[in-house]
């Protein structure tokens, strides 16, 4: 009997720790960025995305020009996959296929934000069975039209190594790797690779940054420069 109600207690303490943190994380932390950044009227950098929150998020590196046809068979050949939407089922499968290490290769992202807008396409690309370690890039679609009249998309591109906790708000998350430049090359490398880039062009970006922080708080560094393919057209 002695036994059995202390692990009611010890159950019912697990419980309260778990509504605890859920709360704390996901909805007081949060909810103090959000009143943070408001109060003191931060907005942030061209070409810099935000988390829901309005925290600094990742910087755009790279830039494509084409139809989201021509992305979605250029990232398709290159070996990428079209990462899902962000839901409660897509949540708890990338959370499964990384306590399990099993495979799911169009796993989601987190959202940020550009100007206020969520990313528009994400892609990805898995190292080892699970999405625990990933390349991966959000892009955005611009008002901006290329050379020969197609859309230009913004991209940030970065290098899941690991998941934790955000630094910030405590919320589980992917952890990035520093080196955000070379993340920018692998995607121009994989898709110029797969023959599916006609040209490339650097622009200037964010600027030289050596102590760069996302929003799940992950330092990073750049030479701050955009790289911008033009992609060949889907046939």
């Amino acid at each position: 009997m002695a036994r059995g109600k202390l692990h009611r207690q010890a159950t019912l303490w697990f419980a309260a720790l778990c509504a605890s943190y859920i709360a704390l994380a996901y909805f007081a932390a949060p909810e103090f960025w959000s009143f943070r950044i408001l109060h003191d009227g931060l907005k942030p950098p061209a070409l810099i995305t935000t988390t829901p929150q309005g925290i600094l998020g990742d910087p755009i590196n790279v830039g494509m020009v084409g139809t989201e046809a021509d992305l979605l068979g250029a990232f398709t050949a290159a070996g990428w996959n079209r990462a899902d939407g962000l839901s409660l089922k897509s949540s708890l499968e990338i959370g499964e296929s990384v306590l399990l290490d099993r495979s799911y290769r169009d796993a989601p992202v987190s959202t940020l934000l550009l100007d206020g807008r969520p990313q528009d396409i994400a892609f990805e690309k898995p190292v080892g069975n699970s999405p625990d370690t990933r390349h991966h890039i959000r892009l955005w679609l611009t008002f901006a039209l290329g050379p020969d009249g197609r859309p230009t998309w913004y991209g940030a591109a970065s290098f899941d190594r690991g998941v934790g906790v955000s630094h910030d708000t405590g919320e589980i998350t992917h952890h990035i790797a520093p080196d955000i430049d070379a993340e920018r090359d692998q995607v121009i490398r994989d898709l110029t690779a797969a023959g599916r880039v006609l040209s490339v062009e650097t622009v200037p970006g964010i600027g030289l940054t050596k102590t760069g922080r996302n929003g799940g708080g992950d330092p990073y560094f750049t030479d701050g420069k955009v790289m911008v393919a033009v992609l060949a057209p889907r046939k």
